[in-house]
């Protein structure tokens, strides 16, 4: 770095309260990436920027040179037929919605590179989800990649090496400075991520409630706003949903069995419910951000007929072959997705109705189980997790299934029981669900 330009100088004006110029953050950024900034002071960056924030304008400019820290993919060369088109979401419990919306919109004509996570803390990864899958793989090269988004309209998979380094290495000094919950670093985060992927738009799932990343419904309502003014300013119309985490999305935690899940959906065996209720207002969203539909009804409509008709579980079913998978997944699952050998129901202990559920202790329990993990080099077992999750206001009499685990050993059952209990509030009268989608939140035209 320039003289005039030397780190510890950049970091003093930020942790001074003042604003960074846009070449101050890009070349931050750029000495993130080449190694030129050291570990201590990449951290001593995040702390400042952690207490002294960063204003819309800086945040810009964060995700912008986060996106172009690595390579930034193009489709014009493939002549794609529809817009590209992805969903980001801030993750939960039972959070399986990536699974039935990517393949959903390439039925109705979209293309949708996914680039999805792990599990973090007591929320589940779309990545390790797949990965319960036998032989899918989420790190393709890019030739079979472009192929799938072009064939067949969906192709997830994991963070390359290429793909927004400067995130890879900032995120993994704040996961241990405490700097985690800045809110300019999460949107840059994500959004340097999501908008290297060549969007035409993006649709984000922002979670309010008792399983969401944001501490109140306050800060998911900041981050939704923050994320949906940034992106669109960086160039990628965006759309927010704030959408319910008060419980489970899905009646079930837990790799393959919220692969089965999704693939009930898929092939219209469950026809209701509150994911596929948040699927299917996202999925609208999405085509009308690609222009894949005039107006709400029609997308609805759309939408409806490709499911009826099978084209998106088909479309599942050849994402998952492209990528190593079975070729009959769809018509031989229990053949190919792990069981527990120890699966028992949790019995409620007296009636009364379902007030409240602690999501966070219902994530944290799958991941007990051995359903994700408490160190990053943890192995998953993902045969493991929850079942038949009671919904909230649902009047439960006293013998009935609260929950049913899916564990590797009696032990592990009994611990995951106790856990569901705990997790659980009753009444004696009668208790209103939370609203599902909270609000819709939609950008300008950058």
């Amino acid at each position: 770095m320039a003289a005039q330009g030397l780190p510890q100088e950049l970091i003093r004006t930020k942790r001074d309260g003042q604003r960074l110029s846009r070449e101050a953050i890009r070349e931050l950024v750029a000495g993130l990436t080449d190694g030129r900034l050291s570990d201590a002071q990449v951290g001593a960056l995040a702390m400042a920027i952690f207490i002294r924030g960063m204003d819309a304008a800086e945040t810009v400019v964060l995700t912008e040179a986060i996106r172009d820290s690595g390579q930034v993919l193009a489709w014009d060369d493939l002549d794609l037929p529809g817009p590209v088109l992805d969903k980001h979401s801030t993750g939960g419990v039972g959070d399986l919605v990536s699974l039935v919306l990517g393949p959903w919109v390439a039925a109705c004509g979209g293309h949708v590179p996914m680039i999805s996570g792990r599990g973090l803390g007591h929320t589940g990864g779309t990545l390790d989800k797949l990965e319960a899958i036998p032989g899918y793989t989420v790190t393709p090269d890019t030739v079979i990649f472009r192929r799938l988004v072009k064939d067949v309209g969906v192709a997830i998979i994991g963070q390359t090496g290429a793909l927004a380094p400067a995130d890879k290495r900032l995120y993994a000094v704040r996961d241990v400075t405490a700097t985690v919950e800045s809110l300019p670093l999460i949107v840059a985060s994500i959004l340097g991520k999501k908008l290297a992927c060549g969007l035409d738009a993006l649709i984000m799932d922002v979670k309010v409630g008792s399983g969401a990343l944001m501490p109140t419904p306050e800060a998911s309502q900041e981050l939704a706003e923050t994320v949906v003014e940034v992106a669109s300013r960086a160039g990628t119309p965006t759309t927010a949903l704030l959408t319910d985490m008060s419980q489970p999305l899905a009646p079930c935690a837990g790799n393959a069995l919220e692969v089965r899940e999704a693939l009930a959906v898929l092939t219209g065996e469950k026809r209701d419910g509150r994911l596929l209720e948040v699927t299917r207002t996202l999925a609208a969203e999405m085509l009308l951000a690609g222009g894949l539909a005039q107006d709400r009804e029609a997308a609805l409509a759309r939408l409806d007929a490709r499911l009826a008709s099978g084209e998106a579980a088909e479309r599942f079913a050849r994402m998952v072959a492209g990528l190593g998978g079975p070729g009959d997944l769809l018509e031989r699952d229990d053949r190919h997705l792990p069981a527990a050998p120890v699966v028992r129901e949790v019995r409620a202990e007296h009636a009364g109705y379902l007030r409240a559920l602690d999501t966070r202790a219902l994530g944290l329990a799958v991941v007990e189980l051995g359903g994700g993990r408490r160190a990053p080099e943890d192995t998953i077992d993902p045969a493991v997790g929850l079942t038949g999750i009671a919904a909230l206001g649902e009047a439960v009499p006293a013998g009935q299934p609260l929950a049913t685990v899916h564990a590797r050993s009696e032990d592990d059952a009994e611990r995951a029981a106790r856990r569901v209990r705990e997790a659980v509030t009753f009444s004696e009268a009668p208790a209103t669900p939370p609203t599902l989608i909270h609000d819709v939140i939609r950008g300008e035209a950058p």
